[in-house]
């Protein structure tokens, strides 16, 4: 089957042009934060919204006002779940992971990197993209809550008040900062 008609072709594209103006449109109303990566939910979102979309394209048994209400639920949805988030630290600790420290002043730290399922090989190429051609210019990699792997590099002024939330008891002498001082 290579060719069922040109309804058929004509259908997607009036339906996709419809379906993807809805979806255009939910997320500007509800702003950036929708379709941001900043943990699992938001990449189920997003998952979500376009295997919901490719449905109301490619499927006959779905109307447009039924896919466009399965798109609003969703970012509904993600909208109450963020909302909520931001207003609550249970819900925020229940949604959101602490991003952890993997490699900190010369030390691959094992037990993290175990955990967090990462291998040296992944922590190399991490420091690699981030410019540098030595581990040991490198003071800290940090897996952050949306996957990636961040790269702090050679010490300026301590404290680094960026590790406040980083999970990892070696980066507690790098967050600490002396009462008073905000740090950089």
């Amino acid at each position: 089957m290579f060719f069922d008609g040109w309804m058929a072709l004509a259908r997607i594209v009036i339906l996709g042009t419809l379906a993807y103006v809805a979806l255009v449109l939910l997320l500007r109303v509800t702003g950036k934060r929708t379709l941001s990566k900043l943990n699992a939910f938001d990449l189920i979102v997003t998952v979500a919204l376009g295997s919901t979309l490719a449905t109301v394209l490619l499927s006959k048994d779905v109307s447009l006002s039924e896919g466009v209400t399965a798109l609003a639920l969703l970012i509904g949805l993600q909208w109450i779940l963020t909302w909520l988030s931001v207003r609550s630290r249970r819900v925020s600790d229940w949604v959101k992971a602490e991003p952890s420290l993997l490699y900190h002043e010369g030390r691959f730290l094992r037990d993290a990197m175990r955990r967090e399922r990462v291998t040296e090989d992944e922590l190399r190429a991490a420091v690699r993209m981030h410019g540098f051609g030595r581990m040991e210019q490198a003071v800290a990699v940090i897996l952050e809550t949306d996957g990636s792997l961040d790269v702090i590099g050679p010490p300026g002024d301590r404290p680094w008040t960026a590790l406040a939330n980083v999970q990892g008891s070696e980066a507690r002498a790098l967050r600490e900062a002396p009462p008073g001082d905000e740090g950089p």
